[in-house]
């Protein structure tokens, strides 16, 4: 897993520039009414090329960098979600996100505390994140597994896998036939 680090000292344009957007879209997708066309048209801007059809991703939204974060189609993305996305985040087609999910592409560096250490998220196809749960740097949620709600997952999660707790741990495995487009 590629870790990239950022040093928020030393001048970077481009990054400045979407953080600052990305800002700006998520504080008016927060103040606009949801399932009308203006909320449609703020968040295809805050996710320009980023967003995949039939994907809805609800307020209130927290967000770093969404020019780091790339959602398939017919994803969805309950209130509350914060996406800490320097490292990257990629949401695979058919995901369910529960209210209150924290996507954590990155942390501070132990000894230099400016610098930020940031691994990428990888949240495959028909994944189910609960409510309340905690996906951490470099971690990926394996095909059509299922994240308990509360959880914090540090290390992958294997396809198909149920995992629970804190930190999140396997306790079962769901039939891989049973899933019709797997």
């Amino acid at each position: 897993m590629d870790e990239k680090i950022i040093d928020p000292r030393e001048p970077n344009n481009e990054r400045q520039a979407d953080g600052m957007r990305t800002a700006q879209l998520t504080f008016k997708l927060n103040h606009t009414m949801p399932y009308t066309p203006e909320y449609n048209e703020v968040l295809h801007e805050l996710f320009p090329d980023n967003l995949g059809q039939g994907s809805l991703v609800l307020a209130p939204l927290t967000m770093m960098l969404s020019k780091e974060v790339k959602i398939g189609k017919n994803v969805m993305i309950m209130g509350g979600c914060l996406m800490m996305s320097a490292g990257g985040i990629t949401i695979d087609d058919d995901v369910m996100i529960a209210a209150n999910v924290q996507l954590i592409t990155n942390n501070h560096d132990m000894y230099d505390r400016n610098l930020l250490r940031c691994k990428p998220i990888h949240i495959k196809r028909g994944a189910w994140i609960g409510a309340g749960a905690s996906i951490m740097p470099g971690v990926t949620v394996g095909r059509y597994a299922a994240v308990g709600a509360g959880s914090i997952v540090t290390h992958d999660v294997p396809d198909h896998a149920i995992v629970v707790g804190s930190p999140a741990k396997v306790i079962r495995y769901l039939e891989k036939e049973k899933f019709p487009n797997d």
